[in-house]
């Protein structure tokens, strides 16, 4: 049995992520939101869990992908798609959203072919992009004029999505040590950012996305200059 708890976890994620895109359609972003969180905390231990039961399988790799697919690639193109909608009365400038979609399959793909991402990412990952883009229609609660605004949400989805397949090396959270020193910019990242979410809640998330790039950029540097 102990062999399908790692898959079942990875069909938690893609479950989830369906219902957040239904979520989404109907505007309902509070209820995509949880769905994001459930998607991301199912995707974090699908793998840990495989790796401690010593049950990691090719099949398992592969749902994980395509559970991220829809969790974290078609729902984020949902999310701006509807975000265009409202900022916009043209009838297939919406569809442009879906961009994010098309980098996100590109950014896993690469992933699972890419052997420099075994223990670090290149490229931003596909849920610390949702957790972005689900950010904006709760700012778009008190800045609308903002985020309904299409020249924003065009860079946006031009920029995330070139986010997604870049060169950028990021730190993952898997630690190998509990050490401070060779962590210390992961730690950092991990107490700023709870504490922006506890003070703005939901408008702090694109700060935190902005600190994770700046301090995964110091975490290499480090690394690079001690070798």
């Amino acid at each position: 049995m102990k062999k399908h708890i790692p898959n079942t976890l990875t069909c938690l994620n893609l479950f989830s992520g369906c219902i957040g895109v239904l979520f989404a359609l109907e505007g309902e972003f509070l209820y995509v939101f949880y769905c994001i969180l459930a998607s991301g905390i199912f995707d974090f231990f699908d793998g840990m869990v495989a790796r401690a039961l010593h049950v990691k399988s090719n099949i398992g790799k592969e749902l994980d992908s395509l559970a991220d697919m829809v969790s974290f690639g078609f729902l984020p193109g949902t999310i701006l798609f509807m975000l265009f909608k409202e900022a916009s009365d043209a009838a297939y400038l919406p569809y442009i959203a879906f961009l994010v979609t098309v980098f996100s399959a590109l950014r896993l793909a690469k992933f699972n072919i890419d052997e420099r991402q075994t223990t670090d990412f290149i490229g931003l990952n596909t849920p610390m992009n949702t957790f972005f883009i689900i950010s904006l229609p709760f700012i778009a609660q008190q800045y609308p004029q903002l985020v309904y605004n299409v020249p924003v949400l065009l860079v946006i989805t031009v920029g995330t999505s070139l986010l997604l397949v870049s060169e950028i090396k990021l730190f993952s959270m898997k630690l190998t040590t509990m050490a401070w020193y060779p962590n210390r910019f992961k730690y950092i990242f991990l107490m700023i950012s709870v504490l922006l979410l506890i003070v703005f809640k939901f408008v702090a998330l694109p700060f935190v996305l902005l600190i994770y790039i700046v301090m995964s950029l110091l975490h290499f540097a480090q690394e690079k200059a001690v070798k």
